[in-house]
């Protein structure tokens, strides 16, 4: 395949307007470029109308199985006016292609089918297979990844490499998990002039809000890649109307975990302290999350990590860094499958994913093709024989 087809590919891509939804229109182009070769086992698994995960299986059915991965969903332009190219254009000005969702990351996924296509276009002989998981809902809550992992597309992975835009020059390894969650505090409304006939919703949600942050401070082991666990009440909300005791009030809170506490014994403390607050009269306080993830362990020794290095080396001419994530990723989800595997990130991109004038340097996305040519390989028959 030529440079120019290559790129051909991504520019469509970053031209399917993907926004947290119309995933179906991404997996039904991607299904007629491996159309040609009935070799390819291509599925489709629907979350919802218009969103469809894809799942590509090539290579032999014995042997060691690798699973690549990348999500087909990108984030919103957000204000247009502030971006120098067409959103979804797939625009390129020099080495440069522009576009919502250049960086993060159809410039890996792209990469990713690229590499499938050419060892069918090749007939590459692999010592065993190589299974694409393309999903929906990565940036809103890695769904596609959960229902995948749950319909067993993951079992029995010797491996996992998630196209994430690390830059070539870094192997992701490790990765906070996250929780975001929300208390909704119920009162009962009254006039200010007479605030002992309510219950001021927002007083009771300041009795959770001031006690949270004492209590997650406690927890002060540190990861010696991801540092420590992090709490933040980005929202609050409440009331109605200046001279009226509140009857609701709410808060949102995002919390970036590490291995060493668990997500769940952060649920356990949080429901711990709603459940004795709510003991207290008046106080009707309700707690609930948004797709929490859990941490990556991760070890830097693993054999893929340590062959990604060193394929990225070779290829790139530059020394990669073997490194952890502050984000969440779809690997939390597909680690929960059946086996025990690696998870590592890498892929083209920088740091203009979600910004204005999103772009990803060509010659990396083109090398970022390169990486996956040797290392699919490469690890294939090194797990064989291992």
């Amino acid at each position: 395949m030529t440079p120019q087809a290559k790129i051909a590919i991504l520019q469509k891509l970053i031209q399917i307007p993907s926004v947290n939804d119309h995933e179906a229109a991404v997996a039904d182009y991607l299904t007629t470029l491996f159309a040609p070769y009935p070799q390819a086992t291509v599925e489709h698994l629907t979350y919802a109308p218009g969103r469809d995960n894809l799942v590509v299986t090539i290579g032999q059915a014995t042997g060691p199985r690798l699973g690549l991965s990348g999500h087909m969903d990108v984030v919103a332009p957000g204000d247009t006016t502030a971006w120098h190219h067409d959103p979804f254009g797939g625009e390129i000005v020099g080495d440069q292609l522009f576009g919502r969702g250049a960086s993060d990351m159809k410039s890996g996924l792209a990469a990713l089918v690229v590499t499938m296509l050419e060892f069918l276009e090749a007939g590459t002989p692999l010592p065993g297979s190589v299974r694409l998981l393309a999903t929906v809902g990565e940036e809103t809550g890695e769904y596609g990844a959960a229902q995948l992992t749950d319909a067993g597309y993951a079992d029995g992975l010797a491996g996992l490499v998630i196209a994430e835009p690390s830059g070539l020059d870094n192997v992701v390894y490790t990765a906070r998990g996250v929780i975001d969650y929300k208390v909704v505090s119920t009162g009962k409304s009254s006039h200010s002039a007479s605030p002992e006939n309510g219950i001021n919703a927002i007083d009771n949600l300041m009795k959770f809000y001031n006690a949270v942050g004492p209590l997650m401070a406690q927890h002060t082991k540190t990861d010696p890649v991801l540092g420590g666990l992090l709490h933040n009440v980005d929202l609050i909300s409440g009331g109605e109307q200046i001279n009226s005791i509140p009857a609701h009030a709410e808060l949102m809170a995002n919390m970036r975990t590490i291995p060493a506490y668990p997500n769940q014994v952060i649920y356990d403390e949080l429901e711990g302290l709603v459940a004795q607050l709510n003991q207290q009269p008046g106080v009707d306080l309700a707690l609930s999350y948004s797709y929490p993830e859990e941490a990556i362990p991760g070890d830097p020794n693993a054999p893929l990590v340590q062959l990604a290095k060193q394929v990225s080396d070779q290829v790139c001419g530059h020394d990669t860094h073997v490194v952890g994530s502050g984000g969440a990723n779809d690997g939390a989800e597909f680690l929960r499958a059946q086996g025990d595997f690696a998870s590592i990130e890498i892929g083209p991109g920088n740091d203009t994913s979600h910004q204005a004038d999103e772009y990803v340097d060509l010659p990396e996305y083109l090398q970022a093709v390169e990486v996956y040519e040797q290392l699919i390989p490469a690890f294939l028959r090194q797990a064989a024989y291992r």
